[in-house]
């Protein structure tokens, strides 16, 4: 099957949100799987507060294990989905700018709010993990005139370095975004001249070469990069499997995303690889009982690929429910299209705060996590709605163009 012509007039805005329809209209359902994409992101990590097991900055005296099996179910696609997303949304904008003003704008709208967020979104979650490991007293404006001039603080206050100053946390994802960015721009270079067969082979992927190809680079990285540089860290300089996969799953976005044949062919499969998938996580979920060996290659490669095949026979299934159901009109769209952004930047310093300060009253299992639940989507509307979004100053900062549409 031959790949067909890129859609004519639809573009996305630098933050991913569809702003232009053509002919055959807006891809709606990019919009869309971004919104649930981030809005998954937020449920994420207010789970990860009572989640029993699994470390994380502050927890509730209210943890409970059975979080950890849909939290496992969503966390080997989670961050890999919004990567490629990410790489769907800047293939749309590809061209309309040279390589160097292109990168001008894409840093604008990563950077900024990258450093702005570190200074003052970030360092409240700072204060609350330091507070609750025992490490400072109860005085956040003499905390922040610490932070604020780059004074250290104690080993382990947050993340455990030696000499501690500001850190990311969430907020990692955008230097890894422009890192991507960066590295994609010789390539894109490359794919649309002398390597534009790239595009076309992987844009003709059909049937189960469409499950099984995209998976052998992550099966290479497994067996190459993963023994030295094991697990994500989110320390950019030693996450080298981390940028190797989801740098890869930014591209496949890249590569994806204006040929109809084959999101047709992703929504056509899309009953299969959702039993696909359901099937691979039950394999994922109990391959170390009958894979226990881990001296065995063999036993080691099967788990690799079983892992592999889960994460992205998921995915497929995200891209191609999300075309078959959300690619048309939806009046919340283009709102919560905007709201994701600031919505990311705020959310988890709200879980966190909220969320430290309702423990130390022991409201009990039910009420306590309610109230964190709706304390922070509640809070990330009041401050998108009524703060962000009608402040010039404060748009760039969190990701909105200066223009209130």
């Amino acid at each position: 099957m031959r790949a067909s012509e890129p859609r004519k007039g639809i573009r996305l805005s630098d933050n991913g949100a569809a702003i232009s329809a053509g002919v055959h209209g807006r891809r709606y359902d990019i919009d869309a799987l971004r919104v649930f994409a981030f809005g998954l992101l937020i449920l994420y990590h207010v789970a990860m507060f009572y989640v029993a097991d699994w470390g994380w900055h502050v927890k509730s005296t209210y943890q409970a294990r059975w979080l950890q099996l849909p939290m496992m179910l969503t966390n080997q696609w989670r961050m890999p989905l919004i990567f490629l997303i990410s790489g769907l949304a800047v293939s749309f904008i590809w061209g309309k700018y040279t390589a160097g003003r292109f990168l001008a704008r894409r840093s604008w709208r990563l950077l900024l709010p990258l450093l702005f967020g570190m200074a003052l979104i970030v360092s409240p979650q700072c204060y609350y993990e330091a507070l609750g490991k025992g490490i400072i007293e109860p005085a956040y404006l003499h905390f922040m005139g610490q932070y604020l001039t780059f004074q250290d603080f104690p080993g382990e206050a947050w993340g455990g370095e030696e000499q501690i100053v500001w850190t990311w946390n969430h907020l990692w994802y955008l230097p890894y975004l422009w890192f991507y960015t960066l590295l994609l721009i010789p390539v894109a270079l490359l794919i649309d001249g002398p390597g534009k067969f790239i595009r076309q082979r992987f844009q003709g992927l059909r049937g189960t070469w469409i499950v099984l190809v995209p998976v052998m680079p992550l099966m290479v990285y497994y067996n190459l990069i993963f023994p030295r540089f094991p697990g994500v860290t989110h320390a950019f300089f030693d996450d080298w499997y981390a940028h190797a996969m989801y740098g890869t799953f930014f591209l496949y976005g890249f590569l994806i995303a204006r040929n109809d044949g084959f999101w047709f062919e992703v929504s056509r499969i899309r009953k299969l690889t959702l039993a696909l998938a359901i099937l691979f996580f039950g394999l994922f979920s109990v391959s170390g009982d009958f894979l226990p060996d881990q001296t065995s290659n063999w036993q080691n490669q099967v788990s690799g690929l079983i892992t592999y095949l889960n994460r992205w026979i998921w995915m497929l299934a995200a891209l191609g429910w999300g075309h078959h159901l959300f690619n048309r009109p939806m009046k919340w769209l283009p709102y919560a299209t905007e709201a994701v952004y600031p919505w990311y930047i705020l959310h988890q310093t709200i879980v966190i705060v909220i969320g430290y300060n309702l423990s130390q009253l022991q409201l009990g299992p039910v009420i306590e996590p309610v109230l964190v639940l709706g304390g922070t989507l509640g809070g990330c509307y009041v401050l998108h709605e009524f703060v962000i979004r009608r402040t010039k100053i404060l748009r760039p900062l969190f990701g909105l163009s200066l223009r209130h549409r």
